[in-house]
């Protein structure tokens, strides 16, 4: 089997910018000509020791006061951190958990309080790092997880399936709080709803956990707009949480409106489009085995190249605000309403500090305006998610007897 290597790099544009394409994450298949992006490994090793301070780029790592944001009622911090990929970086790598606790207590001593886990990311694994990382400041932060896949509560295993059946998500619950480190947690969401179990049991199942100070705050995750309606009604929601960037708006169609009817927040997951929102990805880019963009028709060779449109819009804000084009994107999707959350995610310090630093990204009404137009009138060809993952979004609860 051929080895896999790893490296990133930090580079500065010529007006001091961080190119964040010069110091992503290059996972090279070596021997099989699977290489993402164009620069070769011996240049990234150069510019990681000429530009960089333990993979630092230079020019983000001034501390900056990144502000707060309401989830309903609940306080979190104006851009939180995913650690999705903390245990396994799309299925290609497997990050080092010490960085990953660096990456973790660095992001709160910058600002950042709100944290993103799920039981199905590992699975388990991932809470059990959140949890260890934040084991010093867990009063401080605000701590999410979310139940609802079909997963094996002692191994960990995978089943096919949902499950969000009310004496399960107790039990699930009893567990995530061992792994968590913690005796509650914050906001838990249901990962993905469910079609055999009315979502009304669902919320009293949540509802009891409420009573037993366990659970504190709970939301959904990509479900169906009759389903984020009942839910609300029989519990109120504080949060949902969807995809939603420029290469992905569908929450335009009905999610925000009904948000901002109830008096939700929004939490956007993958705010920087998997990666390529950031101008890490080109139109020679390639998808190692294992990756799910892979498997994604947006990133084939043939929609890739038109779908970079958006990246050349970005690269020209950028410009514009003397900002990379990962913070002009996360900066854009906060700019849409004052209670969406991005939590982009990362297992690189210096992608984390670049994208808390997009909360001094602001745009004046006549700017957004203008962004908001040209983002509109490039279209995105090709789905975003393969069709067996895409079959388990907004999918509505069964009606209770």
């Amino acid at each position: 089997m051929e080895k896999k290597q790893n490296t990133e790099s930090g580079n500065n544009s010529e007006k001091g910018r961080v190119n964040r394409r010069d110091f992503i994450v290059k996972t090279t298949l070596v021997g099989a000509g699977v290489v993402f992006g164009t620069k070769s490994l011996a240049a990234f090793q150069n510019d990681k020791k000429s530009n960089t301070t333990s993979g630092i780029p230079k020019n983000i790592t001034k501390p900056m006061e990144i502000g707060k944001r309401k989830l309903g009622a609940l306080e979190v911090s104006s851009v939180g951190l995913g650690v999705q990929n903390m245990s396994r970086t799309y299925q290609t790598t497997i990050p080092t958990r010490s960085e990953m606790f660096k990456i973790i207590r660095t992001a709160f001593d910058r600002g950042v309080t709100f944290f993103d886990a799920a039981e199905a990311y590992g699975p388990h694994e991932v809470e059990r790092i959140l949890g260890e990382g934040v084991e010093s400041f867990r009063n401080k932060i605000v701590v999410a997880t979310k139940f609802g896949w079909n997963i094996d509560l002692e191994t960990g295993e995978r089943r096919p399936g949902l499950n969000s059946r009310p004496e399960h998500i107790k039990f699930v619950v009893e567990s995530m709080l061992k792994r968590l480190r913690t005796d509650r947690i914050d906001l838990l969401y249901q990962h993905r709803v469910d079609p055999q179990v009315p979502i009304e049991d669902v919320a009293g199942a949540v509802k009891e956990l409420m009573t037993q100070g366990k659970v504190l705050h709970w939301g959904l995750s990509e479900m169906g707009q009759q389903t984020m309606r009942r839910a609300h009604a029989e519990l109120p929601l504080s949060a949902v949480q969807n995809e939603y960037s420029m290469l992905w708006r569908g929450p335009e169609e009905w999610v925000i409106p009904v948000c901002q009817e109830l008096g939700i927040g929004l939490v956007t997951w993958s705010p920087l489009g998997v990666g390529f929102l950031t101008g890490a990805i080109d139109s020679v880019t390639r998808f190692a085995d294992g990756d799910i963009r892979k498997m994604e028709s947006r990133f084939s060779p043939e929609n890739l190249i038109h779908n970079l449109a958006l990246v050349g819009l970005l690269k020209n804000w950028a410009e514009r605000k003397q900002a990379t084009p990962a913070q002009v994107a996360l900066g854009w999707l906060m700019a849409q309403k004052p209670w969406i959350v991005p939590i982009p995610g990362t297992t690189q310090m210096a992608h984390m500090l670049e994208n808390i630093g997009a909360a001094s990204v602001q745009f004046t009404v006549t700017e957004l305006a203008e962004l908001n137009q040209e983002v509109s009138a490039i279209q995105v060809h090709g789905a975003r998610l393969p069709e067996f993952v895409q079959a388990f979004s907004e999918v509505e609860a069964p009606l209770k007897n």
